[in-house]
């Protein structure tokens, strides 16, 4: 068994459903990742505009880079899709956030990974370990390394196992066997980009994050734009249609670490429990689970937007507290939502 044999079937063992190699190389893709930022299409993701010179080539973080490990760890569960589950009265969370933060979870594996090949080689190794953070382009070395191809909705897709994984990388000077990249089989599907209700998808492959569901609802930090509220409907953390559509996902497979199964309540959750959420018991709710990252006043902003497309003339009272809220950005959400449902026959 070759070294890099031995590296997938070590990886495996720790959970992960799908490995593959990828050479250091300037990609193509990497100068799209540049373009892209330039057109302001990040919004307001300013971390994705630093070292955007490293993210090009992976030597400038380590310049005897040769191989890129890349491991692919599947969240997706057995529970309603975001397209099938309808109810006015509560709020949808994105599949990835249902359970414990990934981040701790695999960089942990990852690190098991690195202590693996150091034991396996007699000389000192490198071997940087990224879980969605670092100057990497993930997708990128993900397509390489035969993890799968670009969507139309800019995620990796494997034809075997849809699209809800998550992807972590090791970027070692070790040289190994390198993967093939996965055929395009988009073909002429363009279900994602109809089924995005904000029009995030500018055409195929190319996504603009400052209308982006997910984006707006985790990583903008203020006013949500007037024109792009109607759009949201229901979502309070993250968006999940454009993969909830994808044919690939039909038989998708189900996670077998109970880490990101979910927790009590997040399947759905109940508009006014979130609207009750103080301080102290969001942080103790979402202790160690993604959705801390859009903090409570996001929190309760998203809420009151989806109350205001509810159509729930029962949520006024929740929203009249929420609407004095000392909070300009709940307040002012609030308000809105108010007006909406008042003006809806």
């Amino acid at each position: 068994m070759t070294l890099t044999e031995q590296i997938k079937t070590f990886i495996h063992e720790l959970g992960f459903q799908l490995t593959g190699v990828a050479p250091v190389q300037p990609f193509p893709e990497l100068s799209f990742y540049q373009d892209w930022i330039e057109a302001g299409r990040h919004g307001e993701m300013s971390y994705l505009e630093r070292n955007a010179e490293k993210k090009t080539d992976v030597r400038n973080i380590a310049p005897l880079a040769k191989s890129v490990i890349v491991c692919a760890k599947i969240y997706h569960t057995d529970y309603p899709l975001s397209t099938e589950f309808k109810d006015p009265a509560n709020g949808w969370v994105s599949r990835y956030a249902w359970g414990d933060d990934y981040h701790e979870i695999l960089q942990r594996k990852l690190f098991d990974v690195v202590s693996f090949l150091q034991e396996k080689v007699d000389e000192n190794i490198v071997g940087r370990v990224y879980v969605d953070t670092g100057p990497v382009v993930d997708r990128v070395y993900a397509k390489y390394a035969g993890i799968g191809w670009f969507g139309k909705n800019t995620c990796i897709i494997n034809q075997q196992k849809g699209s809800w994984f998550f992807l972590a990388e090791i970027i070692t000077d070790l040289e190994l066997d390198y993967d093939e990249p996965a055929p395009d089989r988009c073909g002429s599907c363009t279900r994602c980009i109809d089924a995005c209700p904000t029009d995030a998808l500018l055409e195929p492959y190319l996504l603009d994050s400052r209308k982006c569901i997910s984006y707006l609802t985790i990583e903008l930090k203020n006013n949500i734009p007037l024109e792009l509220r109607d759009g949201i409907g229901n979502h309070v953390f993250g968006c999940d249609i454009c993969q909830d559509v994808c044919p690939w996902n039909r038989k998708a497979e189900a996670a077998d670490d109970k880490a990101f199964h979910p927790r009590d309540g997040l399947v759905s959750p109940a508009l006014t429990d979130l609207a009750g959420l103080s301080i102290e018991e969001f942080r103790e709710k979402f202790r160690r689970n993604p959705i801390k990252r859009t903090k409570h006043k996001g929190l309760l902003r998203n809420v009151a937007v989806a109350m205001g497309n509810s159509k729930q003339k029962d949520f006024i009272p929740t929203l009249q507290v929420l609407a004095d809220h000392e909070e300009p950005l709940i307040a002012e959400h609030a308000k809105w939502a108010i007006h909406k449902l008042r003006d809806e026959n």
